[in-house]
C-alpha cells in the first residue's frame, strides 16, 4: 500500500497515468511537496483546444486519501478523491471523481462524458501495467 500511495503522491508520475493524446504537461516545477494546500498547474489540449488547469490538494491523509480540485479549468467543478484500501493481497485503489460542466448535461452527453470515461480507462489500464492485476473486489462505477 505504502508503494502505491507514494507512486500517486509525486504529481510527477501523473502523466504515465494520462492518454497520450491529453497532451498533458506538468508546469509547477518538480517535485512538488505534497500536502493539503498545494497548487498544482498544468497544460493540456482537449480535442485539440489548449486548457490550463490549476488543482489544489484541499485534504491529504498520507497512506490513505487525497483529494484535488480544480482551481482553474475547464470544469464549473471538479473533485477528485484518490481512496488507498490494503487487502490481503494487495492494494484497492479508488478514482471518485465528482464534476459539473459548463452548458450542462447535454454538453456533458455529448462531449465530456466520453472524454472522462476514456482518460479513466487508459488510467486504469495504466495502473494494471504498473502494478498488476487488480483485487477481485475492483469494479467501474458509472
Amino acid at each position: 500500500m505504502d508503494e502505491v500511495f507514494e507512486f500517486f503522491s509525486n504529481a510527477g508520475n501523473l502523466g504515465a497515468l494520462t492518454p497520450p493524446w491529453v497532451e498533458f504537461q506538468i508546469l509547477t516545477p518538480v517535485p512538488i511537496p505534497m500536502r493539503a494546500g498545494a497548487l498544482i498547474d498544468y497544460r493540456l489540449r482537449i480535442h485539440g483546444l489548449p486548457i490550463r488547469w490549476r488543482t489544489e490538494i484541499t485534504e491529504w491523509e498520507p497512506g490513505h486519501r487525497f483529494v484535488d480540485e480544480q482551481r482553474r479549468g475547464p470544469y464549473r467543478m471538479w473533485v477528485h478523491e484518490h481512496l488507498f484500501e490494503q487487502h490481503a493481497d494487495g492494494t484497492l485503489m479508488r478514482d471518485l471523481v465528482r464534476y459539473a460542466v459548463p452548458g450542462g448535461e447535454f454538453i456533458h452527453r455529448l462531449f465530456v462524458r466520453r472524454d472522462v470515461e476514456r482518460i479513466f480507462d487508459f488510467r486504469r489500464a495504466r495502473m494494471l501495467e504498473i502494478f498488476g492485476q487488480p483485487h477481485p473486489a475492483a469494479q467501474l462505477a458509472g
